[in-house]
């Protein structure tokens, strides 16, 4: 389990015994340093007591062997250098004397030595460093001792205030927690520490988004419901009318106007589906290509060449730049040329004209945008035609989902600019909506270039 509260008492008890250890090392170097002046002080004021002693004479009595816990080991030699005592006789000491402080190092041990001449001798008076060592460490330690006997209760304090620094977070998790499904309020920010705001206020975003999409979803499926209702209606009229008729030539007149019901309610059921796939933020996306434009827009003009013979519209492509690429999904692109095709080819008087381009450029002018403009929209792709149009004042409400003009006359389910509209702003695509040179209307889509093509 990884437990912040664990993770910050650990942390915070491992940095608090590194500085304890830093300290206890600094302690023992200044302990260190008082103990060798105050022992050097000793070195000097034994062997200064020893300058009224009478070594070598028949009168003097030797002195007496050291107890074993003394831990200063004395040597005395005559002006002729013959050694006249040594406290520890097996101590390894040099056997010449250099006058002051040294810091001497032999197999036995390093000592500090001091060597002082008196009257007619020279007293030399040493201590081994180790014991200097252990003072200094056992200084150090009793200093240190009642904050290592502090540290269980300064993590018990630890803990317990990080534990009541943590209680918003805990409050705000059973506020979440207790929510219901539905429940999609922005938090509340009052209270919350400083480092737990931005946690909230990126909540309060993810639940903003979440609101606005369910709202999206509940309005398509209100909207497909009531699209729905319609030919669903229509579709048990035209049974009954077909179960009702009286001959052959009523029935077959009924089951055709049954049949294109079906065609109706399943171009629509169609469309709703292209629809949803087509929404941002949903799963069905794939990742994006680099494609040719001009390519596909080729692929949806024969793909459309038999409805446009069959309304006697003129549909061909006035300029199809091969060299330009767009990253984006190409069934994608494929639905929205479609789309605005079989749009263009509907709404278009017989007799009339719809023209495709796909060229290099900006548009020359702004109007209707569905989506934010990208930074760079150097392929275009448009189509024109010579129909009714669409006046100024209802260009943004096409674009909605289920929208149909009153004037219309052509049967439609008034979501295919929807989808488009869809499709272009999961390619961050610009969309415009103008007036076409033929008197029509006129639909642009600015792609960002993905490059050039390279030719061989």
């Amino acid at each position: 389990m990884n437990s912040l509260r664990r993770t910050l008492l650990i942390s915070l008890l491992g940095a608090i015994v590194v500085v304890f250890a830093i300290g206890g090392f600094a302690t023992y170097l200044t302990a260190r340093g008082e103990i060798d002046t105050l022992m050097d002080y000793h070195l000097r004021q034994l062997a200064l007591s020893l300058r009224d002693q009478h070594f070598g004479q028949p009168t003097t009595p030797p002195l007496t062997p050291p107890d074993p816990a003394f831990d200063f080991v004395i040597q005395i030699w005559d002006d002729q250098g013959v050694r006249l005592y040594l406290s520890h006789p097996h101590s390894v000491l040099p056997s010449l004397a250099q006058f002051g402080y040294n810091t001497v190092k032999t197999t036995e041990a390093t000592w500090r030595v001091f060597s002082v001449p008196l009257q007619d001798h020279v007293i030399q008076i040493a201590q081994p460093m180790a014991v200097r060592g252990r003072m200094a460490a056992d200084a150090a330690l009793r200093t240190l001792i009642p904050v290592l006997a502090l540290i269980p209760l300064l993590g018990g304090l630890i803990w317990y205030l990080v534990g009541r620094g943590l209680r918003p977070l805990h409050r705000l998790a059973a506020e979440v927690g207790t929510r219901r499904a539905d429940s999609l309020d922005p938090l509340p920010a009052a209270g919350v520490p400083d480092e737990a705001r931005p946690l909230v206020l990126a909540l309060n975003a993810l639940l903003a988004r979440l609101d606005h999409a369910l709202s999206a979803q509940r309005a398509f499926v209100a909207d497909a419901a009531h699209e729905l209702r319609t030919p669903l209606a229509a579709l048990q009229i035209q049974l009954q009318l077909t179960e009702r008729a009286a001959d052959e030539s009523a029935r077959r007149a009924a089951l055709s106007e049954l049949r294109r019901g079906l065609e109706r309610a399943s171009h629509l059921v169609q469309q709703l589906l292209t629809l949803a796939r087509q929404e941002p933020g949903t799963d069905s996306k794939v990742a994006p290509t680099t494609v040719v434009l001009a390519s596909i827009a080729r692929q949806c003009l024969a793909d459309h060449a038999a409805l446009a013979d069959a309304c006697h519209i003129d549909l061909g492509a006035v300029e199809l730049d091969d060299d330009l690429l767009v990253a984006g999904d190409p069934e994608g692109l494929r639905t929205l040329i479609g789309n605005l095709l079989d749009n263009a080819i509907r709404y278009t008087p017989a007799g009339g004209r719809v023209d495709l381009a796909v060229h290099r450029g900006r548009a020359g002018h702004a109007s209707t945008e569905a989506a934010p403009a990208a930074a760079e929209t150097q392929c275009w792709l448009h189509v024109s035609d010579s129909g009714p149009g669409i006046p100024p004042g209802e260009r943004q409400r096409v674009l909605d989902r289920f929208y149909r003009r009153a004037e219309t006359d052509q049967p439609g389910s008034g979501l295919g600019l929807a989808i488009v509209r869809s499709i272009a702003e999961r390619h961050g695509a610009r969309l415009e909506l103008d007036s076409s040179p033929y008197g029509g209307l006129q639909i642009g889509v600015g792609f960002p270039a993905a490059g050039a093509v390279v030719e061989a």
